[in-house]
């Protein structure tokens, strides 16, 4: 059990984030399932929280109700080693989702997401400061991050 674990605030939705968080993630699965008790404060029986792994991390989904919701303050970054990867991710997140600028996405359930490249954070660091600047500015003009126009732009190109 790793010591930090991020707990998402669901209005009723916490099962079915869940089902669909691991939809998406390979190496993910459900761990347990919480359902209230006589003691309330939601019906008995109906589910109160879900803890579930995407990739090795923890997350846990709580049926907190109206109380609060998502904004994009909060993100969950996604390391990407290829175009394919992105591309993957990128649909099966956006599906009842809103993509947004420089690879974010807010999800059918308001989760904010950055689908990112690894070499995007190798180029943006790159000593020479006109290459990273033109990765930047190519970035910031792209919805779903593109890594040969990345790399095109790194190029001078």
């Amino acid at each position: 059990m790793q010591k930090i674990a991020p707990c998402l605030w669901f209005d009723g939705k916490a099962e079915e984030a869940a089902r669909f968080y691991t939809s998406v993630f390979s190496s993910s699965r459900i761990t347990t399932t919480m359902h209230h008790s006589d003691a309330g404060p939601g019906p008995k029986g109906s589910v109160l929280a879900v803890t579930f792994e995407l990739e090795g991390q923890e997350f846990i989904a709580l049926n907190g109700g109206p109380g609060f919701t998502f904004t994009p303050a909060i993100s969950l970054f996604v390391h990407c080693g290829s175009q394919r990867e992105i591309d993957g991710y990128w649909s099966k997140l956006s599906d009842g989702g809103t993509p947004q600028q420089c690879g974010w996405i807010q999800d059918k359930f308001g989760v904010s997401w950055q689908i990112v490249p690894d070499v995007l954070g190798q180029m943006l660091r790159d000593p020479d400061a006109a290459k990273a600047k033109r990765v930047m500015e190519a970035m910031m003009k792209m919805v779903k991050l593109d890594i040969a126009l990345l790399e095109q732009a790194y190029r001078g190109g």
